[in-house]
Order: structure tokens, then C-alpha cells, then sequence
């Protein structure tokens, strides 16, 4: 337990900080199985909406550093792939 005023405000904000960053990693994750699960259901326009939305929160967690660029990259071009390969 911080005995420093300063280590006591450091603590909270990471306390604060870790559990915003934690909702983004959530909506993100959720966001991806979201557009996993319309692509196995063969439903293509709605799995492109989401996807599309699941692409903005990507981009906005790599912009705020929550994932890394590469992997959001990563994620993005898997689920464009998925959605393509709907016939």
C-alpha cells in the first residue's frame, strides 16, 4: 500500500485507467466474435456492418495504444477475409 500522497493518486489513476482499458479490449473482442458469428450464419450484409464497425474499434485501440497497431492490423485484414469468403 503507497504511503506518498503521490503514490496514492498514481495508484488510483491506474486503478481508473486499467478499467477503461480493459471495457475497450472487451468491446473490441466482442466486436470480432460479433462479426464471426454472422459470418457463420451466412448472414453477408450484416456481417459487413459489423465489421465494419469492429474495424473502427480496432483502429481507435491501436490509436490509444490499449492493442498494438500490428495486431489490429492483423485483425482487421482476418476478418475482411472472412466476410469476403461469404458466397
Amino acid at each position: 500500500m503507497p504511503n506518498i500522497k503521490k503514490q496514492i493518486k498514481r495508484a488510483a489513476l491506474n486503478e481508473k485507467q486499467g478499467a477503461i482499458n480493459s471495457a475497450a479490449r472487451k468491446a473490441v473482442r466482442t466486436a470480432i466474435k460479433k462479426v464471426e458469428g454472422l459470418v457463420a450464419e451466412g448472414k453477408k450484409e450484416e456481417a459487413v456492418v459489423a465489421m465494419r464497425e469492429a474495424i473502427s474499434l480496432c483502429d481507435k485501440a491501436a490509436q490509444s495504444k490499449i492493442y498494438s497497431k500490428a495486431k489490429m492490423d492483423h485483425s482487421k485484414a482476418r476478418l475482411e477475409r472472412l466476410v469476403n469468403s461469404i458466397a
